[in-house]
């Protein structure tokens, strides 16, 4: 059995800051596991080196479960994005090296293929909805079944999901936070007219899904979906605070306009009223900040049950590592819906080599041992991090508001 006799972190920032743990063990198997909380990397790699390394030593790198009970049970304070972030990381880097052991890709140890790829969707942005279209229609042509629409709102500077002219859109994008105005008036007049031009200029043939970002009341979130349903969305996303989880039944009253939530989930505890009680579609949780691939399969096996189906959060703030677990959970369970993909930059998959690949509207994690991502440490160590935050939201009266 091989054991765990060192754990590290690389820390890399091409083009924008990751966090990585890699493990090694006395047969010289190493694992690699993404540590990436957006905006609270230092906080996630200081739990990491300080409180989670030490214990790690000695141990044997097969008892993933053990290890996992002894992460979240063992210190006492459950739960928490940088906790299960950090647990996710250990979890991750485990299965990488159960696999390669194996001489499996991880997919294969968790029952196998239970379809040939899975389906995912991109993102088209844009100031206007013109200039949002003709991205969507550029992403159709590139293959892709399913499409995130997001446009800027008339009368606001700026609007989360709109990348800067000829910039990928990255929310991080600051040495101290930035302040951005919102009007939930504004922005729920532009939503139906985009969706309405989509619809003209793509067909019926093409999903299309809306990012809300937590920044509607529940009636709000229910006159939008109510609004967009002759236009068939895939789903609305996050579509008000999930801390109220009962909210969500006021929305469902209202639409049958599909909801799905999770993106900043934790654990099973955050998703199981809304699951059992039928008040989503799909549970976007992620393998990073939900505790690793075996916690995540819990909470698909729980969202089973109900006919819930998983969407997994999947921005470029989740190193191809993630990528990777993500697309060998996403082939494995009888419940995927759909998965998030926003290309890295260059730079990153340079820095992460990787075997997944993109082909038809669907990723398949490739079939090389383990998760199939390796590290160019050299490579990392010349792209230092560089401290960023997430943006601030606040109304047009100064009032902070969700984001």
């Amino acid at each position: 059995m091989p054991k765990i006799v060192s754990a590290r972190l690389i820390v890399t920032s091409p083009g924008r800051n990751f966090v990585t743990l890699k493990i090694e063990c006395n047969d010289g198997t190493t694992g690699l596991g993404d540590a990436t909380l957006n905006g609270r990397e230092m906080a996630v790699a200081s739990y990491l080196q300080d409180h989670v390394i030490p214990c790690l030593i000695g141990r044997e790198a097969h008892r993933i479960e053990d290890i996992w009970q002894y992460l979240y049970k063992g210190a006492y304070w459950r739960r928490g994005p940088v906790t299960m972030t950090a647990i996710a990381a250990v979890d991750m880097a485990l299965w990488d090296i159960k696999g390669k052991v194996a001489g499996l890709p991880v997919y294969q140890l968790l029952g196998g293929a239970a379809r040939e790829g899975c389906m995912v969707y991109c993102h088209a942005n844009g100031t206007t909805i013109e200039d949002t279209i003709a991205t969507a229609i550029r992403h159709r042509d590139e293959g892709y079944r399913a499409i995130r629409l997001q446009c800027g709102v008339p009368g606001l500077a700026s609007t989360y999901g709109v990348a800067k002219a000829g910039q990928r859109y990255e929310p991080a994008d600051a040495d101290l936070p930035t302040e951005s105005v919102w009007s939930t008036e504004k922005y729920l007049r532009v939503v139906p007219e985009l969706f309405a031009a989509a619809r003209e200029a793509l067909g019926w043939d093409v999903h299309l899904l809306h990012d809300v970002h937590h920044r509607l009341t529940p009636i709000e979130a229910a006159r939008l979906g109510k609004d967009l349903e002759p236009y068939r969305p895939f789903w609305i996303e996050d579509a008000t605070p999930a801390e109220d989880q009962d909210a969500f039944r006021l929305i469902r009253q209202h639409t049958t306009t599909p909801l799905a939530v999770g993106e900043i989930f934790n654990s099973i505890w955050d998703a199981k009223h809304l699951i059992e009680n039928r008040l989503i579609d799909y549970i976007r949780a992620t393998v990073v900040h939900a505790g690793g691939l075996t916690h995540l399969r819990q909470i698909a096996s729980l969202a089973d049950l109900y006919q819930v189906r998983t969407g997994c959060h999947g921005a470029t703030d989740l190193s191809p590592v993630t990528m990777a677990a993500a697309l060998h959970f996403g082939l494995s369970i009888p419940n995927f819906g759909i998965q998030e993909h926003m290309p890295h930059t260059d730079e990153t998959d340079a820095v992460f080599p990787h075997h997944y690949r993109f082909e038809d509207g669907m990723m398949h994690p490739g079939d090389a041992p383990g998760l199939g991502v390796e590290i160019d440490e050299a490579l990392a160590e010349t792209y230092p991090y560089k401290r960023a935050y997430l943006p601030v939201n606040r109304l047009e009266d100064g009032t902070l508001w969700s984001w």
